[in-house]
């Protein structure tokens, strides 16, 4: 079995300063939900699903996946 070639995965990515990150905002966490809601997915309708997506999206951003 080969390695597979191309580029290398582009995230998870740093934080712009430390733990914060000015680009990680509520109008990301809106925005990524209407592209949700845009293919056919149910309206998130409570803070619980809010919550749930930014946690998920905070995860893919920003969290190492070798040590998971």
């Amino acid at each position: 079995m080969t390695a597979p070639t191309g580029p290398g995965p582009a995230y998870p990515v740093e934080p712009e300063s430390g733990d914060d990150d000015s680009r990680f905002t509520n109008g990301l966490l809106f925005d990524v939900a209407k592209v949700i809601e845009s293919h056919g997915y149910p309206r998130l309708s409570s803070g619980r699903d809010l919550l749930e997506l930014r946690i998920s999206l905070y995860r893919f951003l920003y969290t190492n996946k070798d040590v998971l």
